[in-house]
């Protein structure tokens, strides 16, 4: 194998929109698909809602020519939709499911099915090791009023702990994919602010694409107004995020995307434009000594306590949501229970009275018996849901308490070092301050 350092190394990353049966020209698509990378040959693909494996095979053999290393990550009911072909090595691969991911009785969405996750590959780009990511996260369907927030927050959350603890010996870092959130949003910037990655849109020296990067585009046909509004040239929630480490400076030399029409074809490609990252890599001179620590390290952090702080309130006003409806499921379930027992007792009522007949048809009292029951068994699911939901927030947002207390007192410790970062004399006449007997 050579072990040569490659000088770029080119990403691409793509929702196919894989839906069998219900997502338009499915199978056409993905051919198409399949004889893009074949002809454009990047040397890491990462595809999302491939919800099919039969599709995920099909793409498999052919690109086993020009891409022979590849990993299907399979999660939930209908499976992550997550994979990744590549032409380096694959030596290792995890993954993580989130553990929220919308509700199961939302099925036209479809979410909680997908069991949203994130998938790792640890790959050899010659001498160094680089740590390549995939995420679907939790789709937006409406902005204005959006239920599905404080489960994108967390969702986010995991994902960019899940980096900062998988990649601390990577000496690359590399993260595509549909993260269904606008560059300013609060996950985005969670994201973006804890694990150090750059967004290759904003980075890079030459691009070429819809305007604005967005991926979700109005002249899509596959688009609907509704998906996009109230932006009307389109969103870009489709990334290819990035960062090096000391062993190797990574940046963006160019990037592109798909522009909705394919030539010869009706339809494009998805209903999301596919990415494509040209990023040069350069061996990292490392030394010894490290630098002090800059005012704009105090001022990262201080955003950072703002970013989780804000976190942490989206994810406290869905916790305080999901009791809302556990209590309501509970409030429900005893009114069935309450109808159980009343339906019960006009039941016996011709066994204590003898010769009295029943004041109902039969037909009657089993529709009313099967209705009760079935409010009993749906409003003890939807409990144990919603607890498994209150659960997962809490846990979050506890873990966003104690980063914080960190935060705080990195803060504070670099406000006590920052004296002794400082190399300027002290002005003339005057005698250095005296320090604390303890420092």
């Amino acid at each position: 194998m050579d072990n040569t350092d490659p000088d770029a190394v080119r990403v691409f990353s793509l929702n196919c929109w894989g839906i069998r049966y219900l997502s338009k020209y499915c199978s056409q698509r993905y051919h198409m698909i399949g004889e893009l990378l074949c002809k454009e040959k990047p040397d890491i693909v990462l595809l999302q809602e491939v919800w099919s494996e039969k599709d995920y095979l099909f793409l498999k053999k052919k690109l086993s020519c020009t891409h022979p290393y590849t990993h299907y990550f399979k999660s939930g009911v209908i499976g992550s939709g997550l994979a990744i072909f590549s032409k380096h090595r694959i030596h290792d691969t995890l993954l993580h499911r989130y553990s929220l991911n919308g509700y199961p009785y939302m099925a036209h969405h479809g979410d909680w099915f997908g069991g949203k996750a994130v998938g790792m590959a640890v790959l050899s780009l010659g001498s160094l090791t680089a740590n390549v990511y995939v995420t679907h996260l939790h789709a937006e369907y409406n902005r204005e009023k959006d239920s599905y927030l404080a489960h994108r927050v967390v969702q986010a959350w995991e994902l960019q702990q899940f980096i900062r603890h998988t990649s601390a010996g990577a000496d690359v870092v590399i993260l595509g994919g549909d993260l269904n959130m606008h560059p300013q949003d609060l996950g985005n910037r969670l994201l973006r602010s804890y694990t150090g990655l750059r967004d290759a849109y904003a980075e890079t020296a030459k691009f070429d694409g819809c305007e604005g990067g967005v991926t979700l585009i109005a002249d899509n046909p596959f688009i609907s107004q509704k998906e996009i509004f109230p932006f009307e040239k389109g969103i870009r929630i489709d990334y290819i995020l990035f960062k090096g480490s000391s062993r190797a400076e990574i940046g963006c030399d160019s990037m592109s995307t798909t522009k909705g029409s394919v030539a010869d074809s009706p339809f494009p490609f998805s209903d999301h434009e596919a990415l494509t990252a040209e990023l040069k890599l350069n061996s990292a001179q490392t030394g010894n000594d490290k630098p002090c620590k800059t005012p704009d390290s105090a001022g990262n952090l201080a955003e950072l306590v703002d970013i989780v702080t804000e976190a942490r309130t989206e994810v406290k006003v869905g916790l305080h949501c999901a009791e809302r409806m556990r209590y309501t499921a509970a409030r429900t379930g005893v009114m069935g229970l309450a109808l159980l027992f009343l339906e019960l007792a006009i039941a016996a009522v011709p066994w204590f009275a003898l010769g009295a007949e029943q004041p109902f048809p039969q037909t009657s009292f089993y529709l009313l018996a099967a209705l009760c029951f079935a409010i009993l068994l749906t409003t003890f699911l939807l409990y144990i849901f919603y607890t498994i939901e209150i659960k997962s927030l809490q846990g979050a947002e506890d873990q966003m308490r104690l980063a914080v207390g960190s935060l705080h007192e990195k803060l504070r410790g670099f406000a006590a070092t920052q004296p002794h970062c400082a190399s300027m004399e002290p002005p003339e006449g005057q005698e250095p301050p005296a320090r604390d007997p303890e420092e």
